[in-house]
């Protein structure tokens, strides 16, 4: 039990308090969700963007200069980004090819 409490105590110095976190999360989300096209989103970019704003809620309450938030909002974004250039270029093979 020792070994959770430690890694607990060094992620709220990092990121800020788990309820401050959550509650600016989930705010941030419940925006998202009122969003013209959310529900036209993919599961993807659904994900990615929820996932987004815990690490921006974690770098708001938290250690803003931690390296980790800001590459690990770039990896999400980057993976729809990616998907969707293969959806490119697959309608593109098949126009080309139809």
């Amino acid at each position: 039990m020792a070994d959770i409490q430690s890694t607990l105590a060094e992620r709220g110095e990092t990121y800020g308090k788990f309820i401050d976190v959550a509650g600016l999360s989930q705010g941030v989300q419940e925006m998202m969700h009122r969003g013209r096209n959310w529900e036209r989103l993919r599961s993807d970019q659904r994900e990615a963007l929820q996932t987004i704003a815990s690490k921006i809620a974690r770098i708001l309450n938290g250690d803003a200069d931690h390296i980790d938030s800001w590459h690990d909002i770039s990896g999400y974004a980057t993976l729809v980004e990616d998907r969707l250039r293969e959806d490119s270029l697959r309608r593109q093979h098949v126009i080309a090819s139809g």
